[in-house]
C-alpha cells in the first residue's frame, strides 16, 4: 500500500473527509422565500449534499440519477419531483460548489441554463 493510500485510510479512520461545501449559505436562504413551496425538498438537497463526496459527475450520478451535466462544471438537478430546478456549479476538485440559479420548471424552459449568471443582487436581499 502506497503512503498516499495509508494516509488517506488513516484520514478516514479520523473522519477527516472532505464533504461538499456549498459556498453562499444565503442563496439557499433567498430561495427557500422565495419558493415556499419547495422549502421542504430544497432543503432535504441542501442538506444531503453538503454530506456527500464526489470525485466526478459519474459518480454524482450515481446518487442523483436524475442530475444533468451541462457545461462549464454546471449541474441541473430536478428538485420536488420535475417542479423545480437548481443549477449549481460544482468544483469536484476543491469539493465546493454554489447556486447560480432556481426557479419552476416553467421559469427554467426560459433561461440559458449555460450562460445564465448569478443573481448578485441576492447578496444585497433581507432575508
Amino acid at each position: 500500500m502506497s503512503i498516499f493510500k495509508s494516509l488517506v485510510c488513516i484520514l478516514r479512520t479520523f473522519s477527516y473527509i472532505c464533504f461538499m461545501k456549498i459556498l453562499v449559505k444565503k442563496t439557499i436562504l433567498f430561495y427557500l422565500k422565495k419558493y415556499p413551496m419547495a422549502e421542504m425538498p430544497l432543503m432535504i438537497w441542501y442538506n444531503e449534499f453538503s454530506k456527500k463526496e464526489f470525485a466526478n459527475f459519474n459518480e454524482l450520478k450515481k446518487v442523483y440519477g436524475s442530475a444533468s451535466i451541462v457545461n462549464n462544471g454546471r449541474v441541473v438537478f430536478n428538485i420536488k419531483g420535475n417542479d423545480f430546478r437548481l443549477v449549481v456549479s460544482v468544483n469536484f476538485s476543491q469539493q465546493a460548489c454554489y447556486v447560480i440559479w432556481f426557479g419552476t420548471h416553467k421559469e427554467y424552459d426560459k433561461i440559458n441554463v449555460e450562460t445564465i449568471l448569478f443573481d448578485t443582487t441576492i447578496l444585497t436581499e433581507k432575508i
